[in-house]
């Protein structure tokens, strides 16, 4: 299969959906259509190519030493060398400083080409935002252009054997050196691109507790800690082993270790005990971002069903073969998958959109950014392993044999709803902490929005839909509000949804197939997310009625 970047449908949602046109000094058309058709050549010509040869090739360990698939430092030094990294980066570090949807476009393509290998700059993508906002002027100074510019990837360092999701249980230490360094020791798991050999220097961000800190996530600091030090030495920090796991096989996932000798030497990112606010500024680019390679994973995973079951031939009509496209419940399968993914698409550039005017100054949009980030990340992710799974269906048998690439997509998609914070971590913080940010104004002006602006009883019932789970679960005891988020979270993704794509098939000029995935998302998903309400509203009672290992 050969991957083409969907720019059409891109242009479309970054004009009506994601409001491109309307930033405060955003760029003009001619520079929003040179980024797509860039990234769109960077994408099919350099990093889809190794898709398959990097999957079956992954990334190896010798030694401490991790060699990514042949192709990829080449492919690496061409982003790198098209100023791909500076896209939506400050330009006071040397970035273009254009707007975060843009950066998002390209992340899309990325994903769907090779999301192994689109997992490097995406992690830096979040460095540059926490340096920038938490960082020391000399750390900013220091660091932050060489990050900006591609020539140093960066990382990010939370997980620990005993404190995965629960952060706060982290055990790695930081003593201070006396000249403001500080010696970092412990171990990290799970670490995404925590040595490879694309480039020399590699930064990482890593949560220590310093002396004297109390327990739990209040007593966490952030600190950078280089491959390299200033001096031309190697820091005191090595990769152990790398993991093997169920897909992203081209993405080295690290075992580190810090401080085996003498102590690995870092800066300080913030305060002392001020890590959990600068990592959760990285945390959240990387969710928003984790939720695109959901939109990536299900475009390219649309593609290959699309261009096999046009080609596919079963049975006859008219005596004459057709292809497998023309049976209703392979075209049930093909529209499902087209309508998700565009939907999925216009709820992370949207989002993306959202940040873009809070940036600027628009408080009501920064708002909204904050509660739609979970949606992105869960509803998004949870979609590109539909649509992988829909994909693997539509070949049949051949989906299940490793040579046709459709079961890549379902096993590279099937990590997404679990790192960067697991999708129940995020219907929990939708619940916990969105439903009532500013007061619940900024969840409830949304609502608002999709009733005022569409007049499909469809939407209006599922947007009635959660307004009353909403409530609900605003006056719900925690478990019983903890039960019911993930019904929820999915509700609010469909509605928020579902209202962008009917945008969409107004749109004066719209593709046919545009507007048939608009129609089949209200006609279909929309009524489906709206026979949730009682998943939500139920409690907790039922989930503990009986002992877990009675369960087994």
């Amino acid at each position: 299969m050969t991957f083409t970047v969907p720019i059409r449908d891109q242009r479309l949602i970054l004009h009506a959906v994601a409001g491109i046109a309307e930033l405060p000094d955003g760029p003009d058309e001619d520079m929003v259509e040179a980024v797509l058709e860039g990234a769109a050549a960077l994408a099919e010509g350099e990093f889809a190519p190794l898709a398959r040869s990097g999957d079956l090739e992954g990334a190896r360990w010798d030694n401490g030493t991790v060699h990514t698939p042949k192709g990829f430092k080449e492919a690496w030094k061409a982003f790198v060398d098209g100023g791909w990294m500076t896209l939506a980066a400050p330009e006071r570090h040397g970035g273009q400083g254009l707007p975060f949807m843009l950066s998002a476009a390209l992340m899309d393509n990325l994903n769907a080409a090779n999301v192994g290998f689109a997992l490097c700059p995406m992690l830096s993508m979040g460095a540059i935002e926490a340096l920038e906002r938490h960082g020391s002027d000399e750390l900013k100074r220091d660091y932050l252009p060489k990050i900006i510019s591609g020539e140093w990837p960066a990382t990010m360092n939370l997980t620990e054997p005993q404190a995965g999701s629960d952060v706060g249980a982290l055990k790695s230490r930081a003593e201070p050196v006396g000249d403001g360094s500080w010696r970092i020791r412990g171990t990290k798991i799970f670490i995404t691109y925590g040595e490879h050999d694309l480039s020399e220097q590699i930064l990482h961000l890593v949560l220590a507790r310093t002396p004297d800190a109390p327990e739990g996530t209040r007593g966490i600091s952030l600190f950078l800690v280089p491959k390299i030090l200033p001096d031309g030495s190697r820091n005191d920090l090595r990769c152990v082993s790398i993991e093997h796991k169920l897909g992203i096989h081209a993405s080295p996932t690290c075992v580190m270790s810090y401080g085996d000798e003498d102590g690995a030497i870092g800066w300080l990112v913030g305060p002392e005990m001020g890590g959990m606010a600068a990592m959760f500024t990285m945390m959240n680019n990387a969710r928003l971002n984790v939720g695109l390679q959901g939109v990536g994973i299900a475009e390219a995973a649309t593609q290959r069903a699309v261009a096999y079951a046009v080609e596919r031939k079963q049975g006859q009509r008219n005596r004459l073969p057709v292809p497998i496209a023309e049976h209703p419940d392979v075209r049930r399968m093909l529209i499902r998958m087209r309508a998700l993914t565009t939907a999925a698409r216009a709820l992370a550039y949207y989002a993306f959109g959202q940040v873009d005017h809070g940036v600027r100054g628009n408080a009501e949009a920064a708002a909204r950014a904050e509660v739609l980030t979970p949606l992105v990340k869960a509803w998004c992710t949870d979609i590109g392993c539909e649509v992988a799974s829909l994909g693997i269906q539509v070949h049949g048998g051949m989906g299940y044999i490793e040579e046709t690439g459709a079961a890549q997509h379902l096993r590279d998609a099937r990590i997404a709803p679990i790192y960067e914070g697991t999708n129940g971590i995020q219907a929990a913080d939708l619940v916990g902490r969105k439903l009532g940010l500013d007061g619940g104004l900024a969840f409830d002006g949304l609502v608002a929005d999709v009733r005022a602006d569409t007049d499909d009883p469809r939407l209006v019932a599922l947007a009635d839909a959660v307004e009353v789970a909403a409530a609900s679960l605003r006056e719900a005891a925690p478990d019983d509000r903890l039960a019911g988020s993930y019904p929820f979270l999915t509700m609010t993704s469909v509605m928020v949804a579902g209202w962008l794509v009917e945008r969409l098939g107004r749109v004066e000029g719209t593709d046919g197939r545009t507007r048939a995935s608009a129609d089949y998302f209200l006609a279909t998903v929309v009524p489906e997310a709206l026979g949730l309400g009682a998943a939500a509203e139920e409690g907790a009672a039922l989930l503990y009625a009986v002992p877990a290992e009675e369960l087994a």
